[in-house]
């Protein structure tokens, strides 16, 4: 049985998937003793709780520390835009390392327990994934290159910290298309064509099995870096599959290619599997199901989606088997869809 983590606690990078499904998780568990972080510009994501302060405002975050002084950190800020990334690398310098510099800074003067979310693009994918820990970090984008950069600086203001890498997290998004699922999903809706990759693979957890990791990690702190990937692994071709059938779209907007053909900019990586056996035998248990959980929405072949016309796919059985762990379900938070309904506002 866990205990509760020492409190406040602070959540960042709340518009990002990892981060709104933790932020809603833990306000159900503790209420008011946790705090979520936005960047300004997210305004439509309002509500108690939630706080807007960009994290490279250095004098804003050191503010908000110091108002708050929390003892506990869900670190999940940054920009995972491949795209925008590229093409503005001081951007990308002033969020994802600026930013976790001022959040880390916080978080030592504090001596906030912390858990800060990485990624599994700190690696190429150019071999046979299942990476470890200790194998050489070569990111092929921008934004994988920041990742490293800001894991340094977690581990220098932050030594006793505990840095996960993540792959996936498969879950609800606020605004409607961040994350895998919803981006999938959002172009299937609108009747247009979506092109994924055969050969970028990754192992993806859902955001239920995260949230009671970030539990546990919290009552019982571990220091180190630590890969924390889901036990199947899938091709992004192969997720847009399962999302297309579960979901009951139609099979012929779907398409795929290897990811040569995708263009210069971004970067794709390949194979970027990680093996996060350090991770379950540190814990002395597999805290991740796999995703999707039931075995039979796994396909087969690259035609698998065109032949699962008995499914009877639907937006509730999306609900049910891709956003929740039908096996541990968790609280889904609300999109901004069922929050507003089919009002826009701009991102």
């Amino acid at each position: 049985m866990t205990h509760a983590p020492p409190l406040p606690m602070l959540i960042t990078g709340i518009a990002g998937v990892p981060g709104y499904n933790a932020f809603h998780h833990f306000r159900t568990l503790y209420g008011d003793q946790v705090i979520g972080l936005r960047q300004a510009s997210m305004w439509p994501l309002a509500g108690d709780g939630i706080v807007a302060c960009d994290v490279e405002d250095a004098t804003g975050i050191e503010r908000l520390w110091d108002q708050y002084k929390f003892r506990s950190l869900l670190n999940c800020a940054g920009t995972c835009r491949l795209k925008s990334c590229e093409l503005d690398p001081v951007m990308a310098h002033r969020v994802n390392v600026a930013g976790t510099a001022n959040i880390m800074t916080g978080a030592a003067r504090q001596q906030a327990r912390t858990i800060h979310l990485s990624i599994d693009l700190v690696f190429s994918g150019e071999h046979q994934g299942e990476y470890t820990e200790e194998d050489p970090l070569d990111p092929v984008t921008v934004y994988g290159a920041k990742m490293v950069e800001a894991e340094t600086l977690v581990k220098t203001l932050c030594p006793d910290s505990c840095i996960l890498r993540i792959s996936l997290p498969m879950g609800i998004s606020f605004n409607g298309h961040a994350g895998a699922i919803d981006w999938i999903a959002s172009r299937f809706k609108q009747d247009k064509p979506a092109t994924l990759y055969y050969d970028e693979i990754r192992t993806p957890t859902y955001t239920d099995c995260m949230n009671r990791l970030y539990e546990r990690l919290f009552s019982q702190p571990i220091s180190g870096t630590f890969h924390a990937g889901g036990p199947r692994t899938l091709s992004l071709f192969e997720i847009a599959q399962i999302v297309s059938v579960v979901g009951g779209y139609d099979p012929a907007l779907l398409q795929g290619c290897p990811r040569i053909e995708a263009g210069p900019i971004p970067p794709r990586a390949g194979n970027v599997t990680m093996n996060s056996s350090k991770l379950i035998e540190t814990l002395g248990y597999q805290p991740f199901d796999p995703w999707p959980f039931p075995a039979h929405l796994v396909p087969t072949h690259r035609t698998w989606h065109r032949e699962q016309t008995q499914f009877g796919g639907s937006q509730e059985r999306v609900h049910s088997l891709l956003y929740q762990n039908p096996n541990a379900p968790g609280t889904v938070p609300p999109s901004r869809s069922q929050l507003w309904g089919s009002k826009r506002f701009p991102m």
